[in-house]
This record gives structure tokens, C-alpha cells and sequence, in this order.
């Protein structure tokens, strides 16, 4: 039997997979760095630092900018200081530069037309990923939005792909994650559901097919050979 001809839901992840939102994430990360006064960081930085939520990106960009070494306490009590500052800014610069990848809005639908339940499961902040999707016309396209603050896991633990199968009343071979990070593969790994790795992301600079999901796809559109041509 082909191994795709089961799923009935997708939970896809967010930045890197439907939408590149490293330029405001950038600019967020750069005007709190500068209130503190530290160098600002590259793009290209941010994009390899990407992944694990908003705190893991801005704890990421002070041991950067930094000139001198910081034990982690130290780091911990200023990364606490700076956080709602960082919050604030990323609310500031949600969708200035931000941009929706090719083919994302017409695959979704074409999914969503076809019977598959969809969900976003994102590290993001859920307060940052709502108006993100409504800003870009996806919000009525999913069934369920998790963002890295929903539960008290998030991605690369399986809890959000579990809570999923639970709320949807699934079994594994129903689940499919799609995202463009060794986060995402792992989480589904754990949850034992299948996945899909995008090659257009952020992934720290490694191949994403080194993480061995069940296909790796070049664009967007390219999911639709495995769920939609059955």
C-alpha cells in the first residue's frame, strides 16, 4: 500500500516552511540588541539561529553580540531583562518584510478542498502566529494553531504532534509533519508519524535530509506529488 494514502491531517511548521519571516525577526533582534547597547547581527546570523522559539534566538544573538564571556546565570538575568523588549519590537515588525514562499497559499487550499485537516505547530509565540497567518490570509485554512507557548512542550518534543492525534482522534499513520527543520523531523520521529523536510529553510546550515524523513521536497508545491496525485 503507498505509505501516503493514509494520512488525513498535515501539521505544518511555520517560519522557514510557509512563510520567511527571518527579516522582521532580524530587525526585532538588532533594535534590542542596540537598546542594550550590542552590535547589531547579520540576516544570514539570524536565519542559522532560527528554530527553537523566540528565547533560544535571542539568548543566541547576546552570546553573539557579547565582547566579553558570560557564565549562564549571568546571561539568564540579562536574556530576562531583554526579552519583553525583543517581544515588543517583533510585535512592532511582524509582517514589514516578511513574505509568504511560492505556492504556499494555493497547495494549502488545495489540501484543505481535498479533506485533509490542517494545523500549524510552530515554536513561535502563539500571540506573534495568529495575526502572522491572518496577515497573510491563511488563518481560515487550519483547524488548529499551536504555537512554542500552547503546551508545555514544544518542538523537537512530540507533545504538539501527540496533542493533535489526540484532539483529532487519530492514529499515527493518519499524521504527517511537514517543516523545513531537524525540529520538525525529530518531533515527528518521537511521535511516530511521518514527515516531510522542505530544503528552502532554515536548518542551521545542515541538509535536512540528513535527518531522514519520509521525503524531502525542493519547493512547496512539491508535497502535493505525494498527497495529491494518489
Amino acid at each position: 500500500m503507498n505509505q501516503w494514502t493514509n494520512i488525513q491531517a498535515i501539521a505544518f511548521d511555520l517560519d522557514g516552511t510557509l512563510i520567511d519571516s527571518v527579516p522582521d525577526l532580524t530587525a526585532a533582534t538588532n533594535a534590542t540588541l542596540v537598546e542594550c547597547h550590542l552590535p547589531s547581527v547579520s540576516e544570514a546570523l539570524v536565519r542559522s539561529w532560527v528554530g527553537n522559539g523566540a528565547q533560544v534566538l535571542m539568548q543566541r544573538a547576546l552570546s553573539h553580540a557579547s565582547s566579553t564571556a558570560q557564565d549562564s546565570a549571568e546571561l539568564q538575568t540579562q536574556l530576562t531583562q531583554i526579552m519583553p523588549r525583543f517581544m515588543h519590537h517583533y510585535g512592532e515588525h511582524l509582517q514589514q518584510h516578511s513574505r509568504l514562499y511560492s505556492d504556499v497559499l494555493i497547495v494549502l487550499q488545495q489540501l484543505k478542498q481535498a479533506g485533509y485537516k490542517l494545523a500549524v505547530v510552530t515554536n513561535k509565540p502563539y500571540r506573534f502566529t495568529v495575526p502572522l497567518l491572518s496577515a497573510f490570509g491563511l488563518d481560515g485554512l487550519f483547524s488548529e494553531v499551536l504555537g512554542g507557548d500552547s503546551l508545555a512542550k514544544m518542538k523537537p518534543d512530540p507533545m504538539p504532534l501527540q496533542h493533535l492525534l489526540q484532539q483529532w482522534q487519530l492514529n499515527t499513520t493518519q499524521l504527517l509533519m511537514v517543516g523545513d527543520s531537524k525540529n520538525d523531523i525529530l518531533a515527528a520521529k518521537a511521535a511516530n508519524v511521518m514527515s516531510i523536510g522542505l530544503t528552502y529553510g532554515y536548518n542551521y546550515g545542515e541538509d535536512i535530509g540528513l535527518s531522514e524523513p519520509n521525503a524531502v521536497c525542493e519547493n512547496f508545491a512539491d508535497i502535493a506529488q505525494y498527497l495529491l496525485s494518489q
